[in-house]
């Protein structure tokens, strides 16, 4: 019997990875997903995920997308550079 789990996040792309993660999470723990995307600077793949957790199931306040790319580029893009 699966351990009880209330809710989850997931950090989740819209692909078929984590679109499969996601439901198998609903089934197996009956629990309240939570879906998380960043976005890095991907663009149209943004809208597109947020209408594949709404179509299985997730409710829009728990779909979240936060802009993220000034973080990238200054803890990640700029020290690779500076390393060279």
């Amino acid at each position: 019997m699966a351990e009880s789990i209330n809710r989850v996040v997931l950090a989740y792309s819209g692909g078929l990875d984590t679109s499969v993660i996601l439901k198998w999470l609903q089934q197996e723990y009956n629990c309240e997903v939570v879906t998380f995307t960043a976005d890095l600077g991907q663009g149209e793949e943004l809208e597109p995920a947020r209408a594949k957790a709404e179509l299985m199931g997730i409710k829009p306040e728990h779909i979240f997308i936060d802009d993220l790319r000034e973080e990238f580029v200054r803890d990640f893009v700029f020290p690779m550079m500076r390393s060279n």
